[in-house]
């Protein structure tokens, strides 16, 4: 039987947010997924990307930050995105039945997952779907410094291409940081993992990704 997609709906302060759910039977965790800057959780990628870890046994909860469910294009501040995922997490734990709950993001919404974290937010670790280190062409700005106080499993999912982490600058990070962070790169890959020559839809790039999660997932239970 496939799995579905279940809409749930959660609330953020006044405000409510959507949200997608998928539990295969026995997950061996769940992961709340957020969305990068510039789509919602509709897009094609994480589609493709929590279909693909149901299949590999993880069940999945993407929402939309307030934002972009309310139609604005740019992201709001810190602390209401830092609400945001409390709210979720606390609402995948509802749903969930004691399996570890794990907080992964595309770009900002992985930056935004740490954040949450490293203010108190409990989870069972990070997963980090291109983390945006600092702003094209500005090396110099690094978003780093709240990393280093989050001890939980960290798995960096990063294109070597990408142009919101430098590969030196990334890996100096991940070292500072520790034994509990992990640094995968997607050869080729953009910010979006696309890679140059090679023909495939978002949903198949986002799907790609899904084993290196789930097996990390496994060896830190």
């Amino acid at each position: 039987m496939p799995n579905t997609e279940t809409p749930v709906t959660i609330t953020v302060g006044e405000a409510t947010v959507s949200a997608l759910h998928i539990r295969p039977v026995g997950p061996v965790a769940t992961v709340v997924v957020a969305h990068g800057a510039g789509a919602g959780m509709e897009h094609p990628f994480l589609q493709g990307f929590t279909e693909a870890l149901a299949r590999e046994g993880v069940a999945t909860l993407r929402f939309n930050f307030p934002y972009r469910e309310a139609g604005r294009r740019f992201p709001e501040r810190p602390p209401l995105a830092i609400a945001t995922w409390r709210a979720v997490m606390d609402k995948a734990a509802e749903l969930g039945e004691g399996e570890p709950l794990w907080a992964a993001g595309k770009s900002f919404g992985g930056r935004m997952a740490s954040m949450a974290v490293a203010d108190g937010m409990p989870a069972s670790g990070l997963v980090y779907l291109g983390y945006p280190l600092h702003a094209p062409g500005k090396p110099e700005k690094l978003r780093d410094e709240h990393l280093y106080g989050v001890t939980t499993p960290m798995l960096f999912l990063q294109g070597s291409r990408d142009t919101f982490a430098t590969p030196e600058l990334l890996e100096a990070v991940v070292d500072k940081i520790g034994p509990t962070a992990t640094l995968q790169w997607s050869e080729g890959g953009d910010h979006s993992f696309a890679v140059k020559g090679v023909k495939r839809g978002a949903a198949e790039t986002g799907a790609s990704l899904a084993p290196a999660v789930a097996a990390f997932l496994r060896a830190n239970p």
